[in-house]
């Protein structure tokens, strides 16, 4: 881990798995609340593809401010070039296919969509860093997407949201693969180097992939008024669930395995529930109390399942016994 997450820890004084957990569970905090936010923005002034271009932007140069104060590490060129690719898979691709799929579905939809991260991870994770999917794994992922369904559902039935569209659902299907497979291609060149440095390479190649194509629509956008209200929205999804919650992210990627980075999707709807009954917007029901046990329980599961490395190491200790000469 580079310099930037080792002085997090010393700060806080705190582990460095529960400094994952922590951040991890933060980030989906803060992208809980995207999808109503981002939705009343792209009905109110911005689209989609505006949005996205606020949102890679707005990284890049908050990432590159935030790099200056923080200690500097050599980046080689080979590992910049992966940071294109981290890139694509991450952030363009994963950006875009959310952004514009939420702007032509229901926050409901989208948010059901995002529960089917997890298990593409798993797969993924699997196939590409032969992880094992263990029976554990396999309850935990299912139990969380259980429960996140259980809440989107139940919100859906009491709540007046406008009928999803295919397209968008897609869409954001699209995005969780993207992710899924950016979580399990370049976590080794994220453990390499501090969060600041992984997004600001990451974040300037996104707005090299996306601002030559949006730059003239995003100006045509601009020169219709956009209420006050919108730009607040689109702060927050800029700064909160891109600038701050990527960091997050990233400090959880450090540390855990891709699954269990994922698995912490399930958060996200729980999050948007807990809000709207803080709020006063809804009451508690014993629905809500079980998909959330559902959720956490999930979550516990994928964290405790054993990894390849505890795989690998429990077959060295059979060996190592068998090899001892008996007494």
């Amino acid at each position: 881990m580079g310099g930037g997450g080792k002085g997090m820890k010393r700060r806080f004084g705190m582990s460095r798995p529960l400094q994952a957990h922590l951040s991890l569970f933060c980030a989906c905090a803060f992208w809980g609340l995207m999808a109503p936010l981002g939705k009343d923005a792209m009905t109110h002034g911005v689209d989609g593809l505006t949005m996205v271009t606020f949102r890679v932007l707005g990284g890049c140069v908050l990432f590159w401010i935030t790099s200056l104060f923080v200690a500097r590490e050599e980046v080689p060129l080979r590992d910049i070039l992966q940071f294109a690719g981290a890139a694509l898979f991450g952030l363009v691709t994963n950006q875009c296919c959310y952004t514009l799929g939420l702007g032509i579905t229901s926050p409901i939809n989208a948010s059901i969509v995002t529960t089917s991260m997890p298990v593409f991870a798993m797969v993924l994770a699997a196939l590409i860093l032969r992880e094992p999917v263990t029976t554990k794994k396999v309850v935990g992922v299912l139990l969380g997407c259980c429960g996140a369904v259980m809440l989107i559902l139940n919100s859906a039935v009491h709540g007046s949201a406008k009928v999803g569209d295919v397209r968008g659902d897609l869409l954001c299907l699209g995005a969780q693969f993207s992710f899924a497979l950016y979580l399990s291609l370049f976590s080794s060149l994220v453990r390499r180097y501090s969060v600041f440095t992984v997004n600001k390479w990451m974040f300037l190649w996104a707005t090299l992939f996306i601002t030559p194509f949006t730059t003239g629509h995003v100006l045509g956008v601009l020169s219709h008024p956009i209420p006050a209200r919108t730009w607040w929205e689109v702060a927050y999804v800029v700064f909160f669930c891109t600038y701050v919650s990527y960091i997050f992210t990233m400090v959880g990627q450090q540390t855990l395995r891709p699954t269990v980075v994922s698995v912490y999707n399930y958060v996200q709807p729980v999050v948007s529930v807990a809000a709207t009954l803080l709020l006063g917007l809804g009451v508690l029901k014993p629905a809500h109390a079980v998909a959330v046990c559902l959720v956490f329980t999930g979550v516990w599961l994928v964290t405790k399942s054993k990894s390849r490395r505890d795989v690998e190491k429990e077959k060295k200790a059979t060996m190592q016994k068998g090899k001892t000469p008996c007494k």
